[in-house]
């Protein structure tokens, strides 16, 4: 590889990471607008394994900011990111493939079940892994599908499950 292409590269990863952060802030903060335009225009997501839908970034950006209005604080950590580049129509470098692992504690909003009653402490906490398919569009990397496998969850007896389906 040339300095050039690895230069390339580098700022490719860097690129693909940030936008994986964006992601998870966007999600963290309710901020759905910038979370559409994380997407691809084709772009989809899929949230069942969670308990959640499938669709276009529209429709699964219009459920999260239901759902999410359940809970006071949500903080994803995005960790162990495997990043691999592929190719599309010949030219090296212009999809990608992320899968990273993710803890997301949750507290629930006061009134959500009754129980948040001024704790700090998260009442959910769930784990799993990302799968981010990506494109280079003409305004930088956008992603073409989110996969959430989500593999475990943890919360306190008695509190039932406030996913909404």
């Amino acid at each position: 590889m040339t300095q050039r292409m690895e230069l390339a590269t580098v700022m490719d990863r860097l690129a693909v990471d940030g936008l994986i952060t964006d992601y998870a802030v966007a999600v963290d903060d309710g901020d759905w607008e910038a979370y559409r335009g994380l997407f691809a225009p084709d772009g989809r997501a899929d949230y069942r394994s969670a308990g959640g839908i499938e669709g276009d970034a529209g429709k699964v950006a219009a459920w999260l900011a239901e759902s999410m209005r359940l809970f006071a604080m949500r903080q994803h950590l995005i960790v162990n990111r495997r990043l691999r580049f592929g190719t599309l129509e010949q030219d090296t470098g212009d999809t990608a493939r992320v899968q990273a692992d993710y803890i997301n504690p949750m507290r629930l909003a006061a009134g959500g079940d009754g129980a948040a009653g001024g704790s700090t402490a998260p009442d959910i906490v769930c784990g799993g892994r990302y799968v981010f398919g990506l494109l280079r569009t003409y305004d930088g990397w956008r992603l073409r599908e989110v996969i959430v496998q989500e593999k475990w969850r943890r919360q306190p007896n008695g509190h039932p499950d406030p996913m909404i389906n």
